[in-house]
């Protein structure tokens, strides 16, 4: 299962909406005959990929996979059906599928007179397609925060320079994460200081072909028809207050925002500010993980990476998890998640 949920991981850069999937196929003396991931949308699943290696090889044997093989008819056949007609004896499933229409596995393979186990190794499986499984639990997309500082917190100096905080490999480590996701969401104070075109563009090409769609938290539509994120280059959405209503606090309402990329078949978001559109998100409980990135470097003034974010007092903060501290050249890359 670990394995299953290591090949799963390949996939990251190109299955949304899909989730990734990994699957080993064991012969029956347990020897690995066959492994597969689902590589993007519409192209066959990882069951399917890993019997097609397997062969004959895999019939009597087992089949590893980290989420309930589908059962429903969709851009392809279901995954259960394509398990029976190879003949494996027995599946072994990470982790059920929460997606209504996938429902099912284990009773269809059951009536079909193969064993079905479902839990094993289930942290593993749940680590491999975290992002797909909490979307689609809470139907709304799951929220990456992504933010660059200074090492005083500081994401732009007291004149508004901002380019560049951090060096070149930390910039081209946030096209690979942006590449990740489906969506990249801005507030209009970003795109009207910034200009962003908020495009993947890896370096060396990793990061597949896919485009996130370009989401602006704009109240009251400012965002200009000359702005970068209303170019070809990708699909975009200026998302107003006229469209989404607006919360409490007057500015658009970012739980309608983020449901209604649910509905478009968004899954991922990567929010890249600015301050007051992070703090917000912060303070309603939006953000499931944030990835900064430090720069060593001191500026003393000019504007923090939150604004607001609902604290008063320090027991009130947003407490925090250590996921992952590394080095990315010149810059500490710091993953974190939110304490539940």
């Amino acid at each position: 299962m670990r394995r299953a949920a290591e090949l799963a991981g390949r996939g990251r850069f190109t299955t949304l909406p899909n989730p990734v999937v990994g699957c080993v196929v064991l012969d029956p003396d347990g020897a690995v005959v066959g492994e597969g991931w689902h590589e993007r949308a519409g192209q066959p699943h990882a069951e399917v990929v890993a019997l097609a290696m397997a062969g004959s090889r895999g019939r009597g044997g087992t089949a590893v996979v980290t989420l309930s093989p589908c059962t429903h008819h969709g851009r392809t056949g279901p995954c259960t059906q394509a398990l029976v007609e190879a003949g494996v004896r027995r599946v072994v499933v990470g982790v059920a599928d929460p997606w209504p229409p996938a429902a099912g596995a284990a009773q269809v393979l059951r009536a079909a007179g193969v064993e079905v186990e479902i839990g094993v190794e289930a942290e593993a499986a749940e680590q491999a397609n975290r992002v797909w499984l909490t979307a689609v639990r809470r139907e709304s997309p799951y929220v990456t925060w992504k933010v660059a500082t200074s090492l005083d917190g500081r994401v732009a100096a007291a004149d508004g320079t901002s380019r560049w905080i951090t060096g070149e490999q930390a910039r081209a480590d946030v096209h690979l994460l942006r590449a990740e996701c489906d969506a990249v969401l801005v507030g209009v104070g970003t795109v009207l200081a910034d200009d962003p075109a908020l495009t993947v563009r890896p370096a060396d090409g990793s990061a597949g072909e896919r485009q996130p769609l370009r989401v602006v938290a704009d109240t009251t539509g400012r965002t200009p028809a000359s702005a970068r994120v209303r170019d070809a280059e990708a699909d975009s959405w200026v998302a107003t207050a006229a469209e989404l209503g607006t919360a409490a606090d007057g500015r658009v309402d970012l739980v309608a925002l983020l449901r209604g990329l649910y509905t478009r078949g968004r899954r991922h978001v990567l929010l890249e500010g600015g301050p007051r559109l992070a703090g917000a998100m912060v303070a309603a409980g939006l953000v499931d993980r944030v990835v900064a990135y430090l720069a060593p470097a001191l500026l003393g003034s000019g504007p923090a990476s939150l604004e607001g974010g609902g604290v008063g007092t320090l027991a009130d903060a947003h407490r925090l998890e250590l996921v992952d501290v590394r080095q990315v050249g010149t810059d500490v890359r710091i993953e974190a998640r939110p304490v539940p």
